[in-house]
Order: structure tokens, then sequence, then C-alpha cells
């Protein structure tokens, strides 16, 4: 079948977990023998090796989308002036700006979006209709639910089969000003009735986007969410002395803060007083001061030469990085959809330290390759990290297990297949 993606860029300043998934299953479903093409929507996506997958211009361009939100006069801009806002280098520029990915102020703008040919942006949906037209797919999956303003145009002028991914749209929304964040569920909930079938990594996001966009349960498919493992060593687990991990965003959103605050804890205790701190995933403008704070926290407690920052986090240095650990823990507050980071640190064989929230008590019982604890508070993670790294051979049951669970059932071909079911329902009904 003829599969069209559409899915935001992130223009590759940090670890985008989804982005990456989402990047890997389109190889797979390639693989799997299928037309698949990539649509990015507002910024380049740049990730791994995109292998044989077809690309298509950006959509909905973050410059375009942004001088059509604030200036009225715009909206009826030439298309020579859009294409030249929509060149590369200046969406590369602003992806490298803080307000490319921060949601206070763009409350106005995501609903607009969500509104589709209601919305501010109706000229943005014409251009892509009309591409999608002529490539005439059988499906056009969404990468997440801030997009299901495109579905209704989707449905109506191509009568294409429409499946929208849902994955952390919380983490956009919650950051909003708290006065738009009903009514832009609210629009969120509207729109899901222009869409096929829903799909989500886990029973808790399932649950979860029930109740927030009033979607029937027999119209979201959890489906176990996957990596590419191949190329994935084996961490050798080290002791002396342990390295503790982080691998997502660094931003206080996902937690970065509270697993320093646990690693100048144990650093205190004089059991601890050679323990590492690893860091990858990269971080936007917005979370510059924030990264700077911490690193000048550390360094006033005299543990810098303990902290180490990997600037790249492609798979190459993923991998790297990962063998390289004891243990990962990206203690997010507000919990996830999936969390992408815990599989991949499994396939390495690092088990994880994890907060009681989202999915992640859910992946730690489905795996046995990791440790869930509460409150999420650093004091609390300090003493889950002591109480393994006092058990060695605790951490490397948790690791052969986790591992062994991640081979066999979270791969992206596993998920590859069961998508491609999804797919088949819909073309079905």
């Amino acid at each position: 079948m003829k599969i069209v993606y559409v899915t935001p860029g992130s223009g590759g300043t940090f670890y985008c977990q989804n982005c990456f998934r989402d990047s890997e299953l389109l190889k797979s479903l390639f693989v799997l023998g299928h037309e698949v093409i990539k649509a990015p929507m507002y910024l380049p996506v740049n990730l791994d090796d995109n292998g044989n997958i077809a690309g298509t211009p950006v959509f909905f361009g973050a410059v375009n989308v942004y001088l059509k939100e604030k200036f009225p006069f715009y909206r009826h801009a030439p298309v020579w002036l859009e294409r030249l806002f929509d060149s590369q280098a200046l969406l590369q520029l602003a992806a490298k700006k803080s307000g490319s990915t921060r949601p206070t102020g763009l409350e106005e703008m995501t609903i607009s979006m969500l509104l589709g040919e209601k919305g501010h942006q109706a000229s943005e949906l014409d251009h892509l209709i009309n591409y999608l037209r002529r490539v005439n797919p059988d499906i056009v999956h969404l990468s997440n639910a801030l997009l299901l303003g495109l579905a209704h145009r989707l449905k109506t002028d191509l009568g294409t089969g429409v499946v929208c991914s849902l994955q952390d749209e919380n983490e956009w929304i919650d950051l909003m000003d708290e006065s738009y964040q009903r009514k832009i569920w609210n629009i969120m909930a509207e729109r899901a009735g222009d869409v096929d079938l829903f799909v989500t990594a886990s029973r808790y996001y399932s649950n979860k986007s029930q109740k927030q966009l009033k979607i029937p349960a027999d119209k979201i498919k959890v489906i176990c969410g996957g990596i590419n493992l191949d190329g994935y060593e084996m961490s050798s687990l080290p002791f002396d002395p342990p390295v503790i991990g982080y691998l997502c965003r660094m931003s206080e959103y996902f937690g970065l803060g509270i697993l320093v605050d646990a690693f100048i804890q144990l650093k205190k205790d004089n059991r601890f007083k050679d323990l590492k701190l690893h860091i990858t995933g990269g971080y936007t403008g917005e979370d510059k001061h924030f990264v700077k704070e911490l690193l000048k926290k550390v360094s006033k407690l005299g543990y810098e030469k303990d902290v180490k920052i990997f600037k790249h986090f492609d798979k190459e240095n993923r991998i790297k990085f990962l063998k390289s650990l004891t243990l990962l823990s990206v203690p997010v507050p507000g919990g996830e959809a999936f969390g992408a980071y815990q599989v991949e640190a499994l396939a390495a064989g690092v088990p994880v330290v994890q907060p009681n929230v989202g999915c992640f008590p859910e992946f730690v019982e489905a795996t046995g390759g990791g440790v869930i604890y509460e409150p999420n508070d650093g004091e609390t993670l300090a003493g889950t990290i002591a109480s393994l790294l006092l058990s060695p051979d605790r951490i490397r049951e948790l690791s052969e297990q986790g591992s062994g669970v991640v081979l066999e059932r979270f791969s992206m071909k596993n998920m590859a297949g069961n998508i491609v079911k999804v797919y088949e329902q819909v073309l079905n009904k």
C-alpha cells in the first residue's frame, strides 16, 4: 500500500524520541514492501539515515505558519514569498531559536492549526492537499493528535484512510497558559471524529486519551512501541566507578534536575564518592539557562569532573553512550506515553530506574528490566539508585531479564507488522 506519514520536524537540536522512532518505523514499513513517503511539517526532519524513504517539501513551514498567525495581511502572500520563507536555511535557523519548540505564547496558533480549513493557515493546508492529491495515498498517518486539523480535508477531499498516533501531546499543551488548555483539548476531541483509528504505545496513554479526547475504546489500538535493535551492544555495567545516565532532551520538564539532585546526594555519601553522571540528548535554546544553572550547581560542589555531557546523540553515539552506563534514569515528573530511551537502555542491557508515573510502571512490569520508585524527588531517587549500586548481582539480573524481553517483544519489526494490521483494518472497513 502507499502510505504518507505526516510528522513535525524537531530541527535535530535535541533527542526527539518520537521522531527517531517514527523514522525507524517508516524504514521498516518500506522493508515490508510498502511505498512510504515522509511529509515533514514546520521544520526539517534531521535524523539518522532515512534509508530509501521518499521525502517531500516541508509543509506548514514554521516561519510561514507564524507570520500567517500574527499578520493577517500575510495570509494572502504570493507563492514566491512563501517559498522563500520555507527555505531549508531559514527553517534550520528557526529550529535553533528557543521559540520554535516553546509552547508558551503559541496557544492561538495551536488552536488555528487544529481548526484546519477554518484556521489562519488554510492556504498551507491547500498546498498539502494538492500535493497529496497527486500522490493518491491509501493511508495518511498523522504522527500525533496536534495534527488533527488536517484530518477533515484528508477524508473529504482525498477519501483516504486516516490513522493518528497518540504520543505525548500533553508535553506541548501542559506548558501552555492554563486558560487555553481545556479549549485546545476540546477542539482536538471534536476533530478526533475525522480519524479512522488511533494507535498508541501504552495502556496508560490509551486510557488517558480516551478521557481527554473522548475517543471510544474500540477506536484506539495499543501497539507495543519498538526500536531498530541492530547495532546495540551490551554494557559491561561498570561498578568501578559506577555510572548513571540520562538520555533525553536536557530539560527541566523531563526531570534532569531531579537526577542531578540525586547524583549530588549520592556523591556526598562516601560509598559513592567516585560515581559518574553521563548525560546526552541535546537541548533547545529555551533550555540553555536551565542547563547552565545545573552545571554551575555541580561545579560549586566540585563535581564537574564527574559529569560528562555527550554532545552527539545520533544512533551510533547513543549506542556508545549506553555502553558506558550502569543504570539509566529519566525521571519525567508527569510521565510519558512510552519512553523510547527505556527500550534503548535495555537493548544495551542497562537497567532503568523510573518514577511511578505514566507508562513507566507498565514498561518495567512488562520487561522486568528496572525499578520503580516514588515519590519522584531527588532524595527518593538517590536512595533507590544507592540500593541497586550496593547490589551488583541485582543489577545484572535486571539487565539479563530486561534485555531478553526487549529483544523478543520491542523490535521495530514487530511494531511495523502491527501497524500494517491497523492500516488493513482501516482499508477493509
